[in-house]
């Protein structure tokens, strides 16, 4: 099943694109995608964490996501 994925701030530098969409296996979770990100995309190894939201709403790891869910990837954000 496909889901499209949104990166922002430095994921988005670092894969050189704000969205794409991918290809999970059913029933996959949040967890399973973090995975898969990590191993297609290895520059994001470089991330100590990242918040997850699945349509808008943030996401724990267990959650099981579905055909087309629009899940993007926060980057930790500082500021002064």
């Amino acid at each position: 099943m496909k889901v499209q994925i949104l990166f922002f701030g430095i994921t988005s530098d670092l894969l050189g694109a704000s969205n794409l969409e991918i290809e999970v296996v059913e029933a996959s979770t949040v967890a399973n995608l973090k995975s898969l990100l990590k191993e297609k995309y290895p520059q994001l190894k470089n991330i100590a964490s990242y918040a997850i939201a699945v349509n808008e709403s943030y996401a724990v790891d267990d959650l099981v996501l579905e055909e087309n869910d629009v899940v993007a990837i926060i980057p930790p954000v500082s500021g002064g």
